[in-house]
């Protein structure tokens, strides 16, 4: 018992400083970028090469996991690869060299997170704890370091490099500290991935998944922009993040009775709706401190989508495929959805602005959730049907 809980405060240790790496890098990358002279359309670029990566890597880095004899050991090199490239960035800024950077650093990186994921949820279903307090670690640790990385990059923004490497030489410390969680098609028959698309609700909630994060995909890459646009500063950016992250805990605290009672159907569509509204308030506002109260809602979409993804994941998909599926739903969500929001995205906005562009993702999120509340609908009465209809022939 008291092992139990050694490890259970190691994994909260782990994805407290695992989620002050996104901090520094998700935040502060586009304003290096910007504050070194580039155009929007070129950060969208920039910013949209590693979710293209992320579309070999992170398949890629799932079957290694579900195939190998520790997922473990996997975690362990993108640990040490993402690292040693981190230390890279600075050196140059040329645009090819950022490139090829930003490419390889991504290669490792992108599959650090579902895969710590993995091994998290699986070892928890062996001891029926709860992962809410510990992502809830990784809400805090994210808030904490925005505020931190927000000074260091109003003094010296190069500096954001330097932090990086710190925290993710510290987070893969704590990985030597988790249990070891074994592939479980090591040594078996191969379970093709292709599988994972035979569950229609599965595909369906990835789809709707994706559609909303191709707004939150822009958020990121442009928000740091139109926030100091507005005139906000690096440091008070922080504290707009700190306060987003933050905003996530209430939910956190209640996760698994929120999605017991309500469904990760109803939870996404929430989430959707209320996306839809925070685009469009940010469209409408003008200055920078009142964005502040706005990240409130944030608690209410990043955090839903992501939590009630990951445990539907680890609940339904075959245990061959746990970490495929994690890897497949954050490709989809966080890497496909975001060359989108990135990309598309920052060409749209050298031509309508960023402003504007908010207001389009707003009526693109409201239609999505109309659109996906209808097809859930329309799929829960064909299976009522369906049902009605076997037990009549039996």
């Amino acid at each position: 018992m008291e092992q139990t809980k050694k490890i259970y405060c190691f994994f909260i240790a782990f994805y407290a400083i695992l989620f002050m790496n996104n901090a520094i890098y998700g935040t502060f990358l586009p304003v290096y970028l910007d504050h070194i002279g580039y155009s929007k359309a070129s950060i969208g670029v920039l910013m949209s090469l590693g979710p293209f990566v992320a579309i070999i890597a992170q398949p890629f880095w799932g079957i290694v996991s579900d195939r190998s004899k520790s997922k473990n050991q996997v975690l362990k090199l993108l640990f040490i690869a993402s690292i040693l490239i981190m230390a890279l960035y600075p050196l140059s800024s040329n645009f090819y060299y950022l490139l090829v950077v930003i490419a390889i650093f991504t290669f490792f990186q992108t599959s650090i997170a579902p895969i710590s994921d993995t091994i998290t949820l699986e070892y928890l279903s062996t001891t029926r704890q709860k992962f809410g307090p510990i992502r809830m670690a990784g809400t805090i640790g994210f808030a904490i370091m925005s505020i931190i990385a927000g000074f260091f990059a109003q003094k010296y923004i190069k500096s954001i490099f330097t932090l990086n490497v710190l925290i993710m030489s510290l987070a893969f410390l704590t990985v030597l500290k988790l249990p070891v969680i074994q592939g479980h098609q090591f040594g078996k028959q191969r379970v093709s991935i292709i599988k994972l698309f035979s569950d229609k609700n599965l595909v369906a909630l990835m789809a709707l998944n994706f559609l909303v994060q191709v707004t939150l995909g822009f958020y990121y890459t442009y928000f740091p922009i139109y926030f100091k646009q507005l005139g906000g500063s690096s440091s008070l950016l922080g504290w707009a993040y700190f306060i987003s992250a933050i905003s996530e805990i209430p939910f956190l605290l209640y996760a698994d009775k929120i999605l017991q009672k309500v469904g990760t159907i109803k939870a996404l569509l929430f989430s959707t709706f209320v996306a839809s509204i925070r685009w469009f308030l940010t469209s409408i506002i003008t200055n920078a401190y009142i964005f502040l109260p706005l990240q409130l809602l944030h608690g209410l979409i990043f955090i839903v989508l992501y939590y009630s993804m990951a445990v539907y994941i680890n609940e339904e998909v075959p245990k061959e495929l746990k970490t495929s599926g994690q890897t497949i739903n954050n490709l989809i969500g966080m890497g496909i959805a975001r060359i989108t929001g990135s990309l598309v995205g920052g060409f749209l906005s050298d031509i309508y602005g960023i402003k504007n562009m908010f207001l389009y993702n707003s009526v693109m999120a409201f239609i999505t959730a109309l659109t996906f509340a209808y097809i859930f609908l329309a799929m829960k009465r064909r299976r009522t049907s369906e049902s009605f209809l076997n037990q009549e022939w039996h």
